[in-house]
């Protein structure tokens, strides 16, 4: 058994990020991820630049290694057969298609309970179906708007805007892994499965509420929703004289050694600054005169004078920077590997550290269809079937 879910086999029908990242993770944990996918593939698969073959494209790259792919054309009752073929004999079913599509396709829940009971079956889409946004499609960008991410960038930036990250589609694909794992832990003590229910948009709301919703914590409210330190104009990284640098003189103790490093003892004594309470209630000027302070030496320098204290400072990465990060590659972080077409990748690791059961890359991403004859042969079809279906467009293999 490999990883914390080595023996567990997850069939997933997903597309785009949110549900192909969360099962990389779990697939990273030793789990058997097969993935479904549609003739036409996985929407990512032509995503970004690629080397050998248009469908093995970098977002795709990044978010399904350690899969298996077959192709099913689910609106063919043979298709449809095949997939809860494969899902009988499964752990975990995983989707993000509409509520709606899932009815149609006759892949429900319980359709799918019906020929595995035990199944833990895991829905993850735009909105919870038992609300009236329960039939809207979703993307990240809409689920920005909706929970709040938008607006609360336009009390910085002066109007609404996206964060420059799919931050709706990952934080929901760590809350899926979450609810599946809790789910096989439930399993595993009653023997029962369940069906899930993982809405992107409840999950941000959740998120982003968690330090914002503030004075509407309260009912009747004590004031308005908005943690106003985080929506300071002044909260960014501080210019240095030859470049930037973040540095967060947090806790009394941090504000205290900073304003020793930065040689303004003054600042220790200023009303407006004594303790973490009067400064948040004097953010702006606090940041200001912190940016300040430290516009006066290079980078390097502050990096030097904060290394030995607890005030938490950091450089400001580039995002082609983190590829040499010191600590990425002290730690292993990032995972170079030969794929079999595609030539030399590289891969982030799944940050987590099991002692016992320490997860692993075992496999490439897949080509579309790469797989889709072992498996159904696996699922116990003969060959002369898997040539039929290959040859009626049921499912497919690589076209090169």
């Amino acid at each position: 058994m490999s990883g914390p879910l080595g023996g567990i086999k997850i069939i997933e029908f997903t597309s785009v990020v949110l549900g192909p990242w969360a099962c990389q993770i779990m697939g990273d944990m030793g789990a058997e991820v097969i993935k479904v996918e549609p003739p036409v593939g996985d929407t990512n698969r032509n995503l970004g630049p690629s080397r050998n073959h248009d469908d093995m494209s970098a977002l795709f790259l990044t978010c399904n290694r350690n899969k298996r792919s077959i192709v099913l054309d689910l609106k063919n009752p043979e298709g449809k057969a095949a997939a809860l073929k494969l899902i009988a004999g499964a752990d975990v079913m995983i989707h993000n298609f509409r509520p709606q599509a899932m009815d149609r396709l006759g892949l429900d829940y319980g359709s799918v309970k019906a020929v595995n009971p035990d199944i833990v079956y895991c829905a993850t889409y735009g909105y919870s179906k038992f609300g009236p946004y329960g039939d809207k499609g979703a993307l990240d960008d809409s689920i920005q708007a909706g929970a709040g991410i938008a607006m609360l960038m336009s009390m910085v930036e002066g109007e609404p805007r996206y964060l420059p990250t799919i931050l709706a589609d990952k934080t929901t694909g760590m809350a899926v892994v979450n609810a599946v794992i809790a789910a096989l832990f439930y399993k595993e003590r009653s023997g029962k499965g369940q069906e899930i229910e993982v809405p992107m948009y409840e999950t941000m709301v959740s998120f982003t509420m968690v330090e914002h919703l503030w004075g509407q914590a309260f009912d009747p409210p004590i004031g308005k929703a908005g943690y106003h330190r985080l929506m300071s104009e002044h909260r960014r990284p501080y210019k240095t004289r030859d470049g930037y640098i973040a540095v967060l003189p947090y806790w009394d103790n941090h504000w205290k050694t900073f304003c020793e490093v930065v040689e303004r003892p003054d600042m220790i004594t200023d009303p407006r600054f004594k303790d973490m309470k009067t400064r948040l209630a004097n953010i702006d000027v606090s940041y200001e005169e912190t940016g300040k302070a430290l516009s006066k030496k290079t980078t390097a320098e502050w990096l030097a004078l904060f290394k030995p204290t607890n005030v938490p400072h950091m450089i400001v990465n580039t995002l082609d920077g983190l590829i040499e990060d010191p600590h990425l590659v002290e730690t292993g972080f990032w995972h170079i590997a030969n794929h079999p077409t595609e030539g030399k990748l590289r891969m982030a690791k799944t940050p987590y550290g099991f002692s016992e059961s320490p997860l692993e890359i075992r496999r490439p991403p897949p080509r579309l269809g790469q797989h889709s004859a072992e498996i159904l042969k696996e699922a116990g079809y003969a060959e002369a079937d898997i040539k039929e279906m290959l040859a009626q467009g049921i499912t497919a293999e690589p076209t090169s």
